[in-house]
């Protein structure tokens, strides 16, 4: 009870806050409006995004209640034209700064978010006064009443969480593209320095033994056994190459055992322990394929590392894989050392890497992928309420009886006209309502039985639309 009393002061005491913001937005209105100061707009918002924040932070501590800020996402930064200036409108800029500025200023006043929240800032005071009879006789019934006053200006809504979503979207798809660009580069360098050079070396080698077939030929069949041995690498190098870009293993066996035939090839004693009783998308194994072996290639070139411990495996429906070494540490991705490509690749997916890597070792690498395994194994499925599972288990055991005795059964006796009514009610009916009696008997059973199957697929499905929403904040 002290401390329901003290979440209700601190929301009390907020009010003084509120009143200074309220007073100081007032004014800026009249100085951006009357005397053109819109300058004084931008710091304004923020302060009052502050304040509303605050507000947010508190009831989710009062009532647990999580309030999702419903601002769209900022602006990108401008970008420079071909010739070095930035453009805002018709007007060309030298610098940044100020087309930076005045997308910012559109974004906060085209954001219907601004608005509501100087509402709320207009509102809240005499709200907080009229509950406070409620928040000394019952707090936590105050808090909640709170609670639901402030999520109906200051939560997200559906405009807001679908500008996040594109932002989001739009952030991965650059992600992916430069991913993608780096991996033709790399398979292009690798091209270019490997199988193109030895192919070169092979025409020039097999040019040279032409010319000495006739005069030297014992000189020409040593240069065509050279020749045969470098035909024998450039093919070992494709293998490679075509390996880096997609392992044949990889497509035939799944995650696992591609992991596996890494640790064979590895130089180090690698242990695999894969716990995935069903394979993932192409695209999340390969994502997940790389990002193991570039840190595996990582441990034996950087960690100086002896031993590699790599766990695979599903947690609900998120796959999470853990790679430990025995190396000195210190692994950091802003050295580089193709951890933040890692980071690339997972973004991709909404995946997230952690890196524990103390000087001295050891080094462990947790990735998590979120939501890329199957929902049928995932191992969590949605369970119903006890008063929708009963109402199901009642549809179950009662539709049989309108739809087959009471009407399909009833109305094959009339359409035969079978003089034993048994326990047929429409059949004990005034001859003109004996149809009508059937036809709703049938209707009744078969909508029991859409309602049955249709109860438990509407609660799976608002429960995966949940999970499908990113719960993310998007602010200032």
């Amino acid at each position: 009870m002290l401390r329901k009393f003290g979440h209700v002061l601190a929301l009390l005491g907020l009010v003084a806050l509120e009143l200074v913001a309220l007073v100081s937005s007032t004014l800026t209105l009249l100085l951006a409006f009357a005397l053109g100061m819109v300058f004084l707009f931008p710091p304004q918002v923020r302060m009052i995004r502050w304040v509303t924040g605050a507000a947010r932070t508190l009831v989710r501590s009062s009532t647990g209640m999580e309030i999702e800020p419903p601002y769209h996402p900022p602006p990108p930064p401008p970008q420079p034209q071909a010739d070095g200036l930035y453009r805002s409108h018709r007007t060309l800029y030298k610098t940044p700064r100020i087309p930076a500025w005045n997308d910012r200023w559109k974004w906060m006043i085209a954001d219907p978010a601004t608005w509501r929240d100087g509402l709320w800032l207009l509102l809240d005071p005499l709200v907080k006064v009229m509950l406070v009879p409620l928040f000394v006789l019952l707090p936590s019934r105050g808090l909640r009443v709170y609670a639901v006053w402030c999520e109906l200006l200051l939560a997200a809504t559906a405009s807001s969480r679908l500008a996040g979503q594109v932002n989001h979207l739009s952030r991965v798809r650059n992600l992916a593209v430069d991913s993608q660009a780096a991996e033709m580069r790399r398979i292009e360098r690798d091209l270019h320095d490997g199988a193109q050079a030895r192919l070169v070396a092979l025409g020039m080698t097999l040019g040279a033994a032409e010319q000495l077939l006739e005069s030297d030929p014992k000189a020409a069949r040593a240069l065509m056994a050279k020749a045969r041995e470098a035909s024998a690498e450039t093919l070992t190098e494709l293998r490679r190459v075509i390996r880096g870009i997609h392992p044949p293993v990889l497509a035939e066996r799944g995650l696992g055992d591609a992991v596996r035939a890494l640790a064979m090839d590895s130089p180090l004693r690698v242990a695999v322990d894969v716990d995935l009783p069903h394979r993932p998308e192409a695209p999340v194994e390969a994502a997940a394929y790389f990002a193991v072996s570039e840190l595996l290639a990582n441990a034996a070139r950087h960690g100086a590392a002896e031993s590699v411990m790599v766990d695979i495996s599903g947690h609900g429906h998120n796959l999470r894989i853990t790679v430990t070494d025995d190396g000195w540490g210190g692994a950091d991705p802003a050295k580089g050392s193709g951890l933040s490509g890692i980071e690339r690749r997972l973004a991709a997916f909404d995946g997230v890497m952690a890196i524990n890597s103390p000087p001295g070792g050891p080094t462990t690498v947790t990735m998590e992928l979120p939501r890329v395994l199957p929902e049928y194994w995932a191992g969590d499925l949605p369970k119903l309420p006890r008063w929708k599972a009963a109402i199901v288990v009642f549809l179950w055991w009662t539709a049989w009886c309108p739809l087959f005795p009471q009407g399909l059964v009833a109305g094959i006796f009339k359409i035969f006209d079978v003089e034993e009514k048994a326990w047929f009610l429409a059949l004990y009916l005034p001859e003109p309502w004996q149809w009508p009696c059937i036809a709703f008997m049938i209707a009744l059973g078969t909508a029991m039985y859409v309602l049955a199957v249709a109860i438990p697929a509407m609660h799976n499905r608002e429960r995966w639309m949940r999970e499908a929403t990113p719960k993310r904040p998007w602010c200032s």
